[in-house]
């Protein structure tokens, strides 16, 4: 299984591509979308273009994306909704399912705490994936979020097996 974990954001958009086998994880690459300028259709056109790329390049089988979390700037929460908006539709255009993790899910799953900072989260995916160097914050953040997606994937498949077996 091939993951794309992906980290929405409008001037920065993370990205992080794992294999997982069994209960191995292993890094593939990772790095964030930038866009700039303050027009927003071509901001969103450039994440578009830029993850449309990531995705034909290193083929995953799945995508997870964190979920947007609601804060008192209402216009900004809505600009990040429309770069999640890229976040799913790319893989989606792909014909992957888009699996969403809430962010403190994925904190809980990768560093064992809801609240971890992003210190905690860039150290522990560096051990969770040896030799990865994430290309920042946001990068640290995708990979994350695909290693939540492979952690919940196998206890979904764990569990399912174990319910047919008792049936």
């Amino acid at each position: 299984m091939r993951i794309i974990g992906i980290d929405p954001g409008l001037r920065c958009l993370g990205w992080g591509v794992i294999e997982v086998d069994g209960s191995r994880l292993r890094h593939v690459a990772n790095g964030q979308c930038v866009s700039a300028g303050n027009d927003l259709a071509p901001r969103l056109l450039s994440l578009h273009g830029q993850l449309t790329d990531i995705l034909a390049s290193h083929q995953p089988t799945h995508a997870a994306v964190e979920q947007t979390f609601v804060n008192r700037d209402g216009a900004g929460t809505l600009k990040l909704g429309q770069a999640r908006g890229i976040a799913m539709l790319v893989p989606a255009q792909f014909g992957l399912v888009v699996a969403e993790y809430a962010p403190n899910a994925v904190k809980k799953t990768v560093v064992g705490v809801g609240h971890a900072d992003k210190r905690q989260i860039d150290h522990m995916v560096r051990m969770q994936l040896p030799g990865a160097v994430p290309a920042g914050a946001d990068a640290a953040d995708a990979l994350a979020i695909a290693i939540c997606h492979a952690f919940h994937t196998q206890t979904a498949g764990r569990l399912a097996r174990a319910v047919q077996a008792a049936s």
